[in-house]
């Protein structure tokens, strides 16, 4: 089945065309270089860059993939969570296109992509499994019961382990994108020259709490530039790095052990986090556990993980009409159908 996907939630333009798990193309317009001069994204330029851009992408993506519109099957977008004008010019652009060729509209999670970013390159991953998906904007442990199915079992109540690296990373006076510009200059974690705190939600198992770190860390850097002390920078970065591993990896495990899985996967951009990984797979071989996680170029925003979930989403009859609308936000586990 010959899905052409878009994506467009934040500050990448992407469009794939797929086939099941299969990609054909994959095609990705950044818009970091307009947004590292404000430090951040800005909402209306991201939705504008998005207007200028998603043509042009469609017919590389198109053209890459050697076929025509006429081949395709469906379309398949995403239409939450995300930022609401940018997801629109995505939303609005798929409706064009599934009304043009006569062909069904495909609406597709933000977080379900992600998790379906483990399909593409590990032929032998398929649900029950569980996820960790960890992003600028959230940060869950999910059953992944099946392939449109899942169960929120942790989340974040404030801040994603995302913004905390991004907001380290500006108080620190990294570039944008902070929290990948964090993980490579990070060096050796010092909790004795750097106390962080490690926050917990009382009577909340599997749940997490970043923003008292994010703010630990800021107040550390504002009251060292009042009394004129320097930071040790890759040491402060290693030592936040260190503290919001600790915080997944543990809640985590808790999970994977009253849970009784063997098998987790890790998803979203910070999924690319070095030592996410490597100590992720240093804990899931002293238990015996099987991880699976993305290649690097499928951990961030790309329309690629929407074509493969999209699939799956199909094969369950989720489909949508003119009708479909943008929403900011939207839990993982929404009961699906026609949107």
């Amino acid at each position: 089945m010959i899905i052409l996907s878009i994506e467009s939630s934040c500050d990448e333009t992407s469009v794939a065309v797929t086939n099941g798990r299969h990609i054909l193309s994959n095609i990705v317009a950044t818009q970091i270089e307009k947004h590292r001069i404000f430090g951040g994204v800005v909402p209306e330029i991201a939705s504008r860059m998005h207007t200028e851009a998603i043509s042009a992408v469609c017919d590389e993506a198109i053209s890459t993939a050697k076929i025509t519109y006429s081949d395709l099957d469906a379309v398949a977008v995403t239409f939450a969570p995300g930022l609401i004008g940018a997801l629109l010019v995505g939303v609005n652009f798929a409706k064009g296109l599934s009304m043009s060729l006569n062909i069904p509209l495909i609406p597709v999670h933000h977080l379900r992509s992600h998790i379906a970013a483990n399909y593409i390159e590990n032929d032998t991953l398929e649900p029950p499994f569980l996820c960790l998906t960890v992003s600028g904007g959230n940060s869950i442990i999910t059953k992944v019961n099946d392939y449109t199915h899942f169960e929120i079992i942790g989340s974040t109540k404030d801040d994603a382990a995302g913004e905390c690296f991004d907001k380290t990373a500006r108080a620190l006076g990294l570039p944008y994108p902070g929290g990948v510009t964090l993980d490579k200059i990070a060096t050796v974690p010092d909790f004795k020259k750097y106390p962080l705190p490690y926050p917990k939600i009382e009577n909340s198992e599997f749940d997490f709490s970043f923003s008292g770190l994010k703010t630990a860390v800021v107040n550390l850097v504002h009251n060292a530039s009042q009394k004129g002390t320097e930071i040790d920078i890759p040491v402060l970065a290693a030592t936040v790095r260190c503290r919001v591993c600790d915080m997944l990896i543990d809640n985590t495990f808790k999970a994977v052990e009253k849970y009784g899985f063997k098998t987790l996967a890790l998803a979203g951009g910070v999924s690319a986090n070095s030592e996410l990984r490597a100590r992720m797979t240093q804990e899931c071989k002293k238990r015996n556990i099987k991880l699976y996680y993305p290649e690097l170029k499928y951990c961030g925003d790309n329309a690629a993980m929407v074509g493969v979930q999209g699939y799956y989403e199909y094969l369950d009859g989720n489909m949508a009409d003119e009708s479909l609308n943008a929403i900011a936000t939207l839990p993982i586990n929404y009961s699906g159908g026609n949107i």
